[in-house]
């Protein structure tokens, strides 16, 4: 499945929703420079899935994890981490074997330990300062 759309930040709310409804896994890789809008998209999409926590970026923990009535929402930011044997010290294999929602902003950190099953959602800018979304 591919999904193409060009929004603003307006309509947030509404891509959160499509990116929802189109996911194949609960594992959700976004891809894009800094500032085009990832982490404001993450914290729609937890609203959407229906947790009531506050979100907010995880760049100094690496991750937050925020409740759902019968799941949990795994939100990592990997910037800061520079190799995967910092993955492996905070435990990234056990997140993502989990079963829970996983949303992973700078994924190409941890390419190498992940298997085929997730969606790769690619954030860009264009000349209006719109967003360009593309989920496959």
């Amino acid at each position: 499945m591919k999904l193409e759309i060009n929004f603003g930040l307006n309509d947030v709310e509404n891509i959160a929703k499509q990116v929802v409804k189109n996911a194949k896994t609960k594992t959700l890789l976004f891809y894009g420079d800094m500032g085009v809008g990832k982490t404001t998209l993450i914290k729609t999409i937890v609203k959407v899935l229906g947790s009531d926590d506050e979100v907010s970026s995880p760049t100094f923990s690496i991750v937050n994890e925020y409740q759902l009535n019968n799941d949990k929402i795994y939100h990592f930011d990997l910037y800061r981490i520079h190799d995967l044997e910092e993955a492996y010290n905070f435990g990234i294999e056990d997140y993502l074997d989990s079963e829970h929602w996983k949303l992973i902003e700078w994924p190409e950190k941890i390419e190498p330990i992940l298997n085929d099953r997730f969606d790769r959602i690619n954030l860009k800018l264009d000349s209006d300062n719109h967003r360009i979304i593309k989920l496959n």
